[in-house]
């Protein structure tokens, strides 16, 4: 394996100045060897010629086994979690040992972005990875995700974006979450993200068990914030491909919704959404609840709806998080992709799956992304093809699963 000292690609969302931290290992072995696992495992030798060996205790793989230069740092390729043994020989005599340990120490957890299913999906992981190594757990997020798993997660520190690089902690290991782009990149995932659900991808990246885990929020609030019976709706996404692109679905599936006694609410964050010449707007017939209101506020009034129907989209984890059932609607994301709810909408007979297709990278920068059928006609056909009438049979089965009607 070769010695790298700089990223080999550049992450989603994350630039390259961002990965590594310190710039030197910072924790002193003996007769001056600097070693850590910040960005991998690394190692700092003060003798020309000196020998250094990293295995994967777990696949029982020799990563690296060569003689290295003096005061050049020596790091892994693999970026993600390795449970590490490094060594260090001057000729047969060997120098040092160390086999990964953080136990009592500080890890520091970094999300790329501020992707709202992302961090509900992966905070489950991040704290399987605290109980496992017993360590204490650091994890980069903006104030407003803060905010919604800090009771939730008693045990985690949770550092602004902007004040990470300032932290006076020594950190003995950092790991950087995220889908990596391109996708066949092997030195930060250790698997394919498209070919496994959002949590296991994570799962991956810490080296614990892949299982689905419902992130725990706290709602202090129990209050009922809308009297009457009533359903949310998020219309809203971040990718055109993402949208229920049926002219006719929102508009009759809310008909029917208000047919059987519900108030209805939007809780998008936006009302109006326009990018690349494409605008996509609140739909009639529902209750304006979008707005830049606390996610905590949302989680609320959520925990409190009947039921929940939305796309592959932060809100869609939110809900779940909420323990609301949910009616997902995606045709862009094979249904592996998100938690498992038994009201998850897909028609097969369209175009569909494109995100987990591994021919195709997802283009975060392209709101207008159909990469089988740009040029094509039937372009989004993957939810344009999704009736109304298919997910009001799903709204309906709820119903009366849950004996709402």
């Amino acid at each position: 394996m070769s010695t790298i000292t700089s990223p080999a690609s550049a992450q989603r969302g994350l630039t390259r100045s961002a990965f590594a931290r310190p710039s030197l290992p910072h924790i002193a072995g003996p007769e001056g060897i600097l070693y850590d696992f910040n960005y991998g495992c690394r190692v700092q030798v003060p003798v020309d010629g000196w020998r250094v060996r990293m295995v994967d205790l777990d696949t029982f793989s020799l990563i690296f086994d060569e003689p290295v230069e003096a005061n050049r740092v020596v790091a892994s390729r693999r970026k993600y979690f390795v449970r590490f043994e490094l060594q260090v020989f001057d000729g047969e005599r060997l120098v040092f040992e160390h086999a990964y340990d953080a136990r009592g120490r500080n890890v520091l957890l970094h999300p790329s972005g501020t992707a709202l299913g992302d961090t509900l999906a992966w905070m489950p992981a991040v704290e399987a990875f605290r109980l496992a190594h017993q360590c204490h757990v650091h994890v980069v997020l903006p104030v407003h995700l803060q905010t919604l798993f800090a009771e939730g997660y008693p045990a985690m520190r949770f550092v602004s974006p902007d004040t990470a690089d300032s932290l006076d902690e020594s950190f003995y290991a950092t790991y950087h979450l995220g889908f990596f782009s391109p996708y066949s990149d092997r030195d930060h995932q250790p698997t394919d993200p498209r070919v496994s659900s959002l949590q296991d991808a994570a799962s991956y990246l810490l080296g614990v068990p892949c299982e689905e885990r419902r992130p725990h929020i706290v709602i202090a609030d129990s209050t009922r914030p809308v009297a009457e019976r009533y359903v949310c709706v998020a219309t809203q996404s971040t990718a055109q491909c993402k949208y229920w692109n049926n002219p006719r679905g929102w508009p009759t599936l809310i008909a029917h919704l208000k047919s059987r006694g519900y108030r209805v609410l939007c809780i998008d964050q936006h009302r109006e959404y326009s990018v690349d010449g494409a605008i996509n707007t609140m739909p009639e017939g529902c209750e304006d609840f979008t707005g830049d209101r606390p996610l905590l506020e949302r989680a609320a009034l959520l925990r409190h709806a009947d039921f929940f129907v939305g796309l592959s989209s932060g809100l869609s984890w939110l809900a779940w998080a909420a323990a609301t059932p949910v009616v997902m609607i995606s045709g862009f994301t094979h249904p592996h992709t998100e938690f498992r709810t038994p009201y998850r909408v897909i028609n097969f007979h369209a175009c569909n799956s494109c995100f987990n297709d591994t021919t195709c990278d997802f283009d975060t920068r392209d709101f207008q992304w159909c990469p089988r059928r740009r040029d094509k006609s039937g372009r989004f056909q993957c939810t344009s093809a999704i009736s109304p009438e298919q997910v009001i049979a799903q709204v309906n089965r709820l119903i009366a699963d849950r004996g709402l009607a």
